[in-house]
């Protein structure tokens, strides 16, 4: 494939590290508001910046290139996104984490959740920990794991730092230099107390996938998520 990369900061340089080694070749860096003929690559890899990425993946579709997406903290204009990539028929994977081991560590934490419910006397709190130049918090990977303990549960939001209510999930975020990624969900009782962990303890976990994730996406039309590249049900 040829790739364009949108965003060359550490994850698109071990994306390109990962991708040249499959046998891939990197025709696009972009680090910056340049412009570029996003024609030239066959897919493109968005790892870039909030600010940037709703551009970024919106001229993909423009231009018939399929694009999948790591960056977080653009969010609020992802419906957006998915009415542009269905108008222009293109192919989209966004996803808050690529890792595989996360996506498992995403199921996992859903079905825990789903036995949770089911019982009482437990409160819900999750902590994630992320290197210092991370721009967004809590972390894209922290709200997919709370969304999904929501649509498990009785919980009906988070809230960064704090706990409002026996209804909400308080997510502590930490900025640590060098960590790659920690998340931790914890289930707490008078009794006893259950914790589900991930550990990162690298970036090739997530380039690795972010490319997997490519070569799937390839002539496919849609949008899809990383439990279908996985075949996760």
């Amino acid at each position: 494939m040829k790739i364009a990369l949108l965003g060359y900061g550490r994850m698109g340089k071990e994306i390109e590290k990962i991708a040249i080694s499959r046998g891939h070749e990197i025709v696009i860096r972009k680090e910056d508001n340049t412009q570029i003929d996003i024609t030239k690559a066959d897919i493109a890899i968005d790892f870039s910046i909030p600010s940037s990425a709703f551009e970024n993946i919106t001229n993909c579709f423009h231009n018939g290139v399929p694009v999948v997406s790591g960056t977080t903290g653009w969010l609020d204009q992802y419906e957006k996104a998915v009415a542009i990539c269905e108008a222009k028929k293109g192919g989209f994977i966004y996803a808050s984490n690529f890792s595989v081991g996360v996506n498992i560590f995403f199921e996992l934490n859903r079905q825990l959740a789903k036995m949770m419910h089911k019982i009482d006397n437990y409160s819900i709190a999750m902590e994630e920990i992320h290197h210092t130049k991370k721009l967004d918090a809590p972390s894209g990977t922290a709200i997919t794991l709370a969304e999904s303990i929501i649509s498990e549960t009785d919980q009906k939001k988070w809230a960064l730092d704090k706990s409002e209510s026996e209804t909400t999930i308080p997510i502590v975020a930490k900025r640590i230099p060098d960590v790659p990624g920690t998340h931790t969900v914890e289930y707490n009782s008078d009794v006893d107390a259950i914790e589900i962990k991930h550990t990162a303890h690298n970036r090739k976990g997530f380039a690795l996938g972010a490319v997997v994730a490519a070569e799937w996406l390839l002539n496919k039309t849609g949008v899809f998520t990383m439990k279908d590249v996985l075949n996760i049900s």
